[in-house]
């Protein structure tokens, strides 16, 4: 008789542990495996958001979470083979999660809005934007705020509900921003030669683009002035400058051409007696 072939026998008082070692094993084996495919979940998500060049605190964010998402199944799935009722501990976990989410509704609307501008990006860092009644220049993109840099040189630090809740203004998207310079010359001057004058003078001045070209156009008749609106162009981060450049240029050439900057005036008319 092959003795191998015999049953080995087993001692009655381990048959009632088998299947609690059979369970925690295959429930080791279970989160082990759930450990190795969230590590690997972490970076594939990482990969693929870096390819599409999404922000990179948002990648890490998001890879995070697909993470601990695989890492969650994995230790419910091993709680279920050692006998625990993972139905109540999932009813237990969604219950603490919509208390949560009652309790910072007002921070995750702020997060969702952070999420959603490091998506779809209306604005990155370094752009000069409006938003929420603020200007300022783009330092810092956060998941709850965004932190500008006012041309005071003061620190905005503005909740992304708020600034997505509102309309932006980027005026550093397409390269250019224009100004809106008004221009007041006293009634009977030439406008023609005005506008010439104007239009000449803004050309060659400094930190003016070139293209797109600067114009001068009429822009109405004033109390005491007849009004012209200078348009010129400048790079965004030498939007101020340009403006001061501007307003010292069409001084100096409306001097020297003999055009009159009016004051105010009052016409006052004495009743007759």
């Amino acid at each position: 008789m092959d003795l191998q072939s015999l049953p080995v026998p087993v001692p009655e008082t381990l048959e009632p542990w088998i299947p609690v070692i059979v369970g925690a094993a295959l429930a080791l084996v279970i989160f082990v495996v759930g450990w190795i495919f969230s590590k690997w979940a972490y970076s594939l998500v990482l990969r693929l958001l870096r390819a599409r060049n999404v922000d990179e605190a948002l990648s890490r964010f998001l890879a995070g979470i697909a993470q601990y998402a695989v890492l969650a199944a994995a230790v419910i799935t091993a709680l279920s083979k050692v006998g625990v009722e993972t139905t109540s501990l999932v009813a237990l976990l969604a219950s603490a999660g919509l208390a949560i989410g009652l309790a910072l509704q007002g921070s995750l609307a702020h997060f969702a809005a952070g999420v959603m501008t490091l998506l779809f990006r209306p604005y990155t860092i370094g752009d000069i934007i409006t938003a929420a009644g603020h200007t300022g220049l783009v330092k810092e993109i956060g998941l709850f705020a965004t932190t500008l840099r006012s041309p005071d040189n003061d620190t905005i630090i503005i909740p992304n509900g708020q600034a997505s809740s509102s309309s932006i203004v980027n005026h550093t998207r397409f390269g250019a921003r224009r100004a809106n310079i008004s221009v007041g010359v006293a009634y009977g001057s030439d406008i023609e030669r005005v506008l010439d004058v104007v239009t000449d003078c803004l050309k060659s001045t400094d930190l003016v683009l070139a293209d797109p070209a600067p114009s001068c156009g009429f822009g109405g008749f004033g109390a005491s002035s007849l009004d012209l609106v200078a348009r010129p162009f400048s790079k965004p981060e030498d939007f101020p400058a340009m403006q001061h450049n501007v307003r010292i240029s069409i001084y100096h050439a409306l001097n020297d051409a003999g055009i009159e900057i009016p004051f105010n005036q009052i016409v006052v008319h004495q009743a007759e007696a």
